[in-house]
């Protein structure tokens, strides 16, 4: 299981900065999926093997400056309370600021690794100037210079040796689905529907994660752990609004789950925030269930569920191969439906198909529809073979892998789809040389 850093820092010392130079070395390699990643503000990065997720708190504040004082307060109680571990950036151009003593304030009480960072020391007079940071009562500091990556190695070095071993707890494998979305959405309400009466239920267990409390459960012959992400929070702490929160409260269901099921509120639609849960459940390659709630609440004389479902698809390009399901968790409509489809999203991720097959399905396609030849050379796909990951991934062999672009990569992966049934669940496609 990752764990979970967050930097924190008032606006323009270069948090953004520094996470895209942690995020990208990476990411390039790993998260280069079709299409564009729409969230800038969370991403995976390494270092000396060991994996954790990056959330850069500034990214989800708007307005101005004064707006900012009170919210960054509440951004950096929420990361105390939910990273493993905690990077607070500041600047030596500006020096100690009144901002920076306030979250100095709240990270001295914090029993969790803190990391002072000093940003924009690029020469020995600077690396003098940060002394006066000492001041903030956080002990040693690391000085950076995120524009040029000088001080990172050390910075990282320490911060993952102070990342927590997580054991992982073996059990029996249940498929697990998290049910996610922004607040209010009516998550825990869905939850309640399906548990409400029901006698299905076979034990609480209270999750590996602080938050969200697994429910194994039991329904058509199948079972699985139902990961409740939504009301478990002393709601005093947080106010409700922040966009941030839901994000952050969802990266760690999402990570740990195989099938999302997000809830929204069909009167607002598939909003940004949905939208950003949405993509971090694609980027993280988990099956996903789209859950309409509150249909009932809509006005239907302009709208129908046709074009309702077709707004969202168009957001959700290019990845718009998910089950859509309008459900009321008042009047339990649809609901087993709901679970029924997330059971199949969960059977298509875990699917293997035959080599013999693929290759018998894919190659005459590929003759009839070969990619577009590059600079007068021609590519051939030999063979085709599904990886053996967690999640659908299929390596294409050829002769010229680096001349196969994006758009045909699609044209594949519609293909897969279209012979395979993998709705609801994200796809890889590779090239590979012969």
């Amino acid at each position: 299981m990752g764990n979970i850093v967050a930097i924190v820092g008032r606006p323009n010392v270069g948090k953004s900065t520094f996470f895209n130079r942690l995020i990208q070395r990476r990411e390039a390699i790993v998260d280069a999926v079709s299409g564009v990643t729409r969230d800038r503000h969370y991403g995976k990065s390494d270092w000396n093997g060991k994996k954790f997720s990056l959330i850069d708190t500034g990214g989800y504040v708007l307005g101005s400056d004064d707006v900012f004082e009170a919210e960054i307060d509440k951004q950096v109680e929420l990361a105390i309370d939910e990273a493993d571990a905690i990077i607070f950036m500041v600047d030596v151009e500006t020096g100690v600021t009144g901002m920076d003593e306030d979250v100095a304030k709240l990270l001295r009480k914090v029993n969790k690794p803190v990391f002072l960072v000093v940003n924009k020391v690029d020469n020995a007079k600077r690396s003098e100037d940060a002394v006066e940071f000492y001041s903030l009562g956080l002990g040693e500091y690391f000085t950076i210079a995120s524009i040029n990556g000088s001080g990172t190695g050390e910075l990282l070095d320490a911060l993952v040796e102070a990342l927590p071993e997580k054991e992982r707890v073996v059990e029996e494998e249940l498929p697990r689905f998290a049910v996610v979305g922004r607040p209010n959405a009516g998550k825990s309400s869905f939850i309640n529907a399906l548990i409400g009466e029901d006698r299905y239920i076979v034990t609480d267990i209270a999750g590996t994660t602080r938050d969200a409390i697994d429910t194994k459960y039991n329904r058509f012959g199948f079972e699985f752990n139902l990961v409740d992400t939504a009301g478990i929070r002393r709601k005093a702490k947080v106010k409700e609004d922040l966009e941030f929160y839901s994000v952050m409260r969802s990266v760690r269901a999402i990570e740990h789950c195989d099938v999302c099921l997000l809830v929204l509120d069909a009167t607002r639609g598939f909003d940004g925030q949905v939208q950003n849960i949405f993509w971090l459940a694609e980027r993280n390659r988990k099956g996903i269930v789209v859950l309409v709630n509150k249909w009932d609440l809509v006005e239907k004389d302009h709208k129908s569920v046709k074009e309702y479902e077709k707004s969202i698809r168009q957001e959700m390009e290019p990845f718009t191969d998910v089950p859509i399901i309008f459900i009321s968790v008042l009047t339990k409509q649809r609901i087993f439906k709901a679970i029924e489809t997330a059971v199949e999203v969960y059977k298509n991720r875990t699917k293997k198909i035959k080599t013999s097959k693929l290759n018998e399905v894919l190659l005459p396609i590929i003759e009839n529809y070969p990619p577009p030849a590059y600079k007068a050379k021609f590519v051939k796909i030999k063979y085709i073979m599904q990886l053996p990951t967690p999640q659908p991934q299929f390596a294409f062999f050829c002769n010229l892998p680096q001349y196969v672009k994006d758009p045909y990569k699609r044209f594949l992966e519609n293909k897969l789809r279209e012979h395979f049934d993998f709705t609801g669940v994200p796809v890889s496609v590779y090239m590979r040389k012969k």
